[in-house]
């Protein structure tokens, strides 16, 4: 069984989750009060990117309780699968919808009236719903590998009589599922891969001759580009590449839980990738931050009265024990004069 190192893991799976829980959610409510106002393909397809990497997180803690519990699976068996498909489902679902983000940034600029002309937010709408049809279907794989040359319950070690998630594959289970990994290596990751990097090595091309564009903008949609590209290679690559390392040897590789924490780091990548493609995303957190600012402003300015005002009390509380501590002093030497 593979198993995966828990400080590395849980590390990861918990900086993931506290980072880009917050982020996608405020993406999430930008894109959706932009698509309200005026939708555009872009915003539909960062919006349906953002659900896909929302959905992810919220599944992410029963990963967490798995590693926690040294890869044993002791919640409900329904929800290892169900676990198991929306966490490689979405995965590959955000290489599709980075695909066409970047295919509808190079259509921009290198056929910017014809685009312009046929640029409809139905066709976005209609390629998104592709886009989880088909990564629905093909992860389904998910509910079936498990059941498969299996008499009883699946994924059931005999040696330790505890039940495990989506590991230890029979050789008729192996058979099944490692050509379809391939398949999924292929279709899901390598044409994505290169759809990806011809448009935005085109894009920064076509963008590096327009003089005419101010040079800070294009330096930032160039730097917006190779960044997609660099999160597209470094988070779904190594996991893909175990997938053509198992079927050549045949096996699923010892490293396959570890590579697949590269993807993992996606979900909190992608909001950098909203913040440099959307001008919304931009002002909303910057709106965000200045909405933060302004209460610690309020905060220290309360604090600092408040401490000011105590001192001042203090103050007065110390003069009038003194002046009443004075007059008390002057009764007594006027009282001890007349008795003299």
């Amino acid at each position: 069984m593979q198993e995966c190192h828990t400080g590395l893991c849980l590390s990861v799976y918990v900086i993931t989750f506290v980072l880009g829980f917050p982020a996608n959610v405020l993406a999430f409510y930008t894109f959706c009060k932009k698509v309200r106002q005026k939708p555009t393909p872009i915003d539909i397809l960062l919006l349906n990117l953002t659900i896909s990497d929302l959905l992810f997180l919220l599944f992410l803690p029963f990963k967490m309780q798995e590693v926690i519990n040294n890869m044993r699976w002791d919640l409900p068996y329904a929800l290892c699968p169900l676990s198991g498909f929306i966490f490689y489902m979405t995965i590959y679902n955000s290489t599709f919808f980075l695909t066409a983000v970047s295919v509808e940034r190079y259509l921009g600029v290198a056929f910017p009236i014809q685009h312009s002309l046929k640029r409809r937010p139905v066709y976005a709408v209609a390629a998104s719903i592709f886009f989880w049809i088909f990564c629905v279907i093909h992860l389904s794989i998910v509910f079936i590998v498990p059941f498969i040359g299996t008499k009883d319950s699946p994924n059931t070690t005999s040696s330790h009589n505890t039940e495990v998630c989506y590991a230890d594959f029979t050789e008729t289970q192996l058979k099944v599922l490692l050509p379809v990994r391939l398949e999924l290596c292929v279709v899901l990751f390598c044409i994505p891969f290169l759809i990806s990097s011809f448009c935005y090595i085109n894009f920064i091309r076509i963008l590096s001759k327009l003089q005419h564009i101010d040079r800070r903008r294009r330096l930032r949609a160039i730097g917006m580009a190779l960044g997609t590209l660099l999160v597209f290679a470094l988070c779904f690559g190594p996991y893909n590449m175990s997938h053509i390392v198992g079927f050549i040897t045949w096996k699923s590789p010892d490293w396959r839980d570890k590579a697949l924490l590269c993807s993992t780091f996606n979900a909190c990548l992608d909001p950098l990738i909203f913040y440099f493609s959307s001008s919304a995303v931009r002002k909303t957190v910057g709106s965000v931050m200045e909405g933060v600012k302004s209460r610690l402003n309020r905060c220290m300015s309360s604090l600092r009265e408040g401490c000011f005002s105590n001192s001042f009390d203090h103050e007065q509380d110390m003069s009038s024990d003194v002046t009443t501590h004075s007059l008390c002093g002057g009764d007594v030497v006027k009282e001890k004069r007349i008795e003299v």
